[in-house]
């Protein structure tokens, strides 16, 4: 019998062995087909205000837009584009790795409307003539050309032979001709100086054309090629009006994905140690399951069609610490059975399901932020929600299922029963059951008076929000924005440079100003600041950009990269911020509500409240911008500070629900929150720093284009922590001690549905 018991250990060593092989071979294999977004390795997204052509025409269903705009992708050749619709008239593009931002723009935004017409802008003949799909690159004299087969031929016919008798006998061939703004004339005299003209083509009709017709314009066989695509895509039949766009050059993508994934591994494999070392035996079991988890993760994500980007790595890693977080409340319950006097199987099995409403309470939580992230958010926000709904569903499966797994075969093996240390107890902490003994540990934050010392704890966020305060107020009387708000918000350009050589802020903005452009703000960043943000108030067009680039790159010996915002963006991004944080605190208060009571769900608010609130103190102290990748932060924040919170409330409510139906005398209700908050600190701050481990990792090691994203995490998780012990549980004594009593309520004693082990002297030990 013992020999099978033991046989349930091996068992355990060959499973985890076995997955951890195979998490090595295929790990390669995952990380290398991962679809990069374009953060990681170059590329533009653009956003456009999409609008009919004219008076006449009604914007179609956003859907056939999407269709004609992904047939003009299909033309650049790029693997996996993100086209998504925004709202009712507004739709995003995003292309990772494509090299010509210029090509792609023309070939998006293009309507592809092909009219023939005379020197006069007369219409002749639309595409209406031309057979579907009958556009190819063709050769004539050896050089590119555009075949085009014709439909309508008696048409084309008579329109080219009425042609021919004119005196002026040329034919010009448009695509997107625009009524009153282009016309002949205007575009002739461009090509006379030089300049490329407007239309593709003006060619001479001597007498009517009796089958296909023939484009020439001096292409490459690139640009004929391309015609020829955009010309069977058929038509766009709306205007698109660029809003927004973010191009990132390869070489800043591919340096950001290297940075960033070294420093997550150094910070999962820190994690890893310390759990070892804080809970040993089952540290191991956590450490093993570790590698497993982000393999899932990163796996079913790439099967999911997902798209990586910095944030989303970045969810990633805090999912590290959530999933982290769920074993350590395993294992700190198991902590406390054990010194109960409870067996190693009963302790592991008993632990196991008093923290299972713990966690998974914890856990909807976070999802519940996550959720409200995605349906409503955009572009990275988007990205990381589903980032962070993925971990979420793994911590599920792989912590709470595959760790009990194997803490029950450990458990069940009876190899350590006489090794309870390994458990991470001591063992003056566990009772001498042969001398009677129920209980000799006592918890070394008992005697903290937690209610008592949360004015200092109250005061340190009194003093950094009035600090943050006063910098405004500083700002202001300065002359300077009184917020460092990002384009994202405040609407304008961005461009970053780099350079071989360590740059100097103001040689940078002088730069900038003898290519005509203010710049508002020059952030230095990256290995001996060799990079530069340089952020200017105006929205500028395209055309000025690829110049200003182009003298750039010149000038540095490197591409730049730019994001422009248009101000009805920037306004839109900062109600869509409000909107979201707001409903994720409304859906988290329903249900903390409904899980436990209204002065629990308040205490859990006011303390959301108050991380999102010393968050942006320090953004505005440290003077760091205010983006998009912020509400990423609060809502994360969000989602693992209620995590804290509800680990203390559910202690709260365990110790009141033993006191059911008694009245509390005099000061009972402070001892019950601070022996709550005694028993879950140790918790509390272990979650804490397993999920700033990697945090301080990303912010030593990581990229520059996610410092601030980084910092934020940083300042909320440090202050998420304490306000869950200080904050949240102190409103909640206030409300719960200032409440009229409820009028009690015979109840009829049930029966334990699990029935508790007996602590019998000489028994219980023995196995």
């Amino acid at each position: 019998m013992k020999q099978n018991s033991k046989s349930r250990f091996y068992v355990f060593c060959a499973t985890a062995l076995a997955l951890l092989i195979l998490v090595g071979a295929f790990a390669s294999d995952v990380v290398n087909n991962m679809n990069l977004g374009l953060d990681l390795r170059g590329g533009f997204e653009i956003a456009y205000e999409v609008s009919p052509l004219d008076e006449e025409h009604e914007l179609p269903e956003m859907s056939v837009v999407v269709a004609s705009i992904r047939k003009r992708i299909d033309v650049l050749g790029v693997n996996e584009p993100e086209i998504i619709i925004e709202g009712d008239n507004r739709i995003r593009v995003q292309l990772a790795g494509i090299s010509s931002q210029d090509e792609a723009r023309n070939v998006i935004s293009s309507t592809a409307n092909l009219t023939f017409r005379d020197t006069a802008d007369n219409l002749l003949m639309d595409a209406s003539v031309l057979e579907e799909g009958g556009a190819t690159l063709q050769y004539q004299d050896g050089r590119p050309v555009v075949s085009l087969k014709i439909k309508d031929q008696a048409k084309f016919y008579e329109v080219t032979s009425k042609l021919a008798t004119q005196s002026d006998k040329v034919m010009i061939t448009w695509l997107d001709f625009e009524e009153g703004v282009t016309s002949y004339k205007e575009e002739y005299a461009k090509e006379i100086q030089g300049i490329e003209p407007a239309y593709i083509s003006a060619a001479s009709v001597n007498e009517g054309i009796n089958g296909d017709a023939v484009i020439q314009g001096g292409f490459t066989d690139d640009e004929a090629r391309t015609l020829a695509s955009l010309i069977n895509s058929g038509s766009l039949p709306v205007k698109l009006t660029e809003i927004y766009s973010n191009v990132v050059s390869a070489e800043l993508g591919v340096s950001a994905y290297n940075q960033t994934m070294m420093a997550g591994a150094i910070g999962i494999l820190l994690v890893m140690v310390f759990m070892v070392l804080s809970y040993r035996l089952p540290g191991v079991v956590s450490a093993v399951t570790l590698p497993i988890y982000v393999f899932a993760v990163l796996g079913l994500y790439s099967l999911m069609g997902g798209v990586f980007t910095l944030p989303g790595i970045a969810a990633l890693v805090l999912g590290v610490g959530m999933t982290v977080d769920s074993n350590i409340i395993t294992f700190e319950r198991i902590k406390e059975e054990l010194r109960l006097g409870r067996t190693v199987e009963t302790a592991c099995l008993n632990g196991q399901q008093t923290s299972l409403r713990t966690i998974v309470d914890a856990q909807l939580t976070t999802f519940i932020a996550a959720f409200v992230m995605y349906i409503f958010g955009t572009g990275a926000v988007k990205g990381f929600a589903t980032m962070l709904m993925l971990t979420l569903v793994c911590t599920a499966v792989i912590s709470i299922g595959l760790v009990r797994i194997f803490l029950t075969l450990i458990a069940k093996s009876h190899v350590f029963e006489d090794k309870k240390t390994l458990f991470c107890v001591k063992e003056n902490e566990l009772p001498n059951i042969k001398k009677g003994e129920s209980k000799v540990y006592q918890n070394p934050f008992a005697k903290i008076d937690f209610i008592k010392n949360s004015k200092y704890f109250i005061g340190l966020s009194c003093a950094v929000a009035l600090i943050a305060v006063l910098v405004i107020g500083g700002h202001v009387v300065g002359g300077k924005e009184p917020l460092n708000l990002g384009i994202d918000f405040a609407s304008g350009t961005k461009i970053t440079v780099v350079a071989d050589e360590t740059l100097d802020a103001k040689e940078v903005e002088a730069k900038f100003l003898e290519l005509g452009y203010q710049a508002s703000r020059v952030q230095l960043a990256g290995e001996n600041n060799s990079s530069a943000h340089v952020t200017i108030k105006e929205a500028i067009p395209q055309e000025e950009i690829e110049t200003l680039k182009a003298s750039l790159h010149d000038f540095y010996g490197h591409e730049a990269s730019d994001s422009m915002v248009t101000p009805v963006v920037g306004q839109d991004l900062v109600k869509n911020a409000i909107y979201l944080t707001l409903l994720a605190w409304l859906c988290m208060l329903v249900y903390v509500s409904v899980r436990f009571e209204w002065d629990y769900a308040v205490g859990c608010i006011v303390a959301l409240i108050h991380d999102v609130a010393m968050v942006f103190a320090m953004f505005v102290i440290f003077n760091f911008e205010i983006n998009t990748n912020l509400i990423s932060v609060f809502l994360a924040i969000i989602g693992y500070s209620i995590n804290n919170s509800i680990v203390v409330f559910d202690s709260i409510r365990e110790a009141l629900n033993e006191k059911e139906g008694a009245k509390l005398a005099t000061g009972e209700l402070a001892k019950i929150v601070n022996t709550s908050l005694a028993k879950t600190l140790t918790r509390c701050i272990y979650s804490t720093v397993t999920t700033l481990l990697p945090i301080i990792i990303l912010l030593v090691l990581g990229s520059d284009s996610i410092f601030t994203f980084n910092f934020a995490m940083f300042v909320g998780l440090v202050f998420g922590a304490y306000s869950s012990m200080f904050i949240a549980a102190q409103v909640f004594y206030r409300l719960r001690l200032n409440a009229k009593p409820k009028q009690e309520k015979k109840k009829k004693t049930r029966k334990k549905e699990d029935l508790e082990e007996f602590i019998v002297p000489g028994i219980n030990d023995i196995r």
